[in-house]
């Protein structure tokens, strides 16, 4: 996950030289005489690191524009907090500022994406972030029966 604007530039430069670095590599291939059903089979796996960088940069330009997924149960809770930070504009220095904390520590949580943070803490940070989540309880759906 891209956590601050460096690292979006750095991907945004990456995701360039990667399509360059995938135009050549069709280009050298095919001079080789390699079939179509060939040239992708060898460069499925990075067209797969491509669709995996856009998709990185992608999101990132998403929750930049303040464009949330919705979370079942909290899991996605500490990803969706990073996002917020980001779409607030909020470096991990500023926000370990409000909440009295070292930025190694805001940086360590974002790195494990605030795994097993407490509800206590997660109100601390949103609070900070100026932000709020709204929950809504729903029976869970029946899986369909299979015949």
């Amino acid at each position: 996950m891209i956590k601050n604007e460096r690292e979006y530039q750095e991907m945004v430069r990456r995701l360039e030289q990667d399509k360059k670095f995938l135009e050549e590599q069709y280009k050298g291939l095919k001079e080789m005489g390699l079939t179509e059903e060939q040239i992708q089979r060898a460069m499925e796996p990075s067209y797969s690191f491509h669709e995996q960088l856009k998709e990185e940069v992608a999101y990132y330009e998403k929750i930049k524009r303040g464009e949330f997924e919705a979370i079942t149960n909290f899991e996605g809770l500490g990803r969706l907090i990073i996002a917020m930070r980001i779409s607030q504009g909020i470096s991990q220095k500023e926000l370990a500022d409000r909440l009295g904390v070292s930025e190694s520590l805001v940086s360590r949580d974002e790195k494990n994406e605030y795994h097993g943070i407490t509800v206590e803490r997660a109100n601390r940070i949103l609070n900070a972030l100026g932000m709020v989540i709204i929950s809504q309880v729903q029976d869970k759906p029946k899986d369909p029966v299979t015949v």
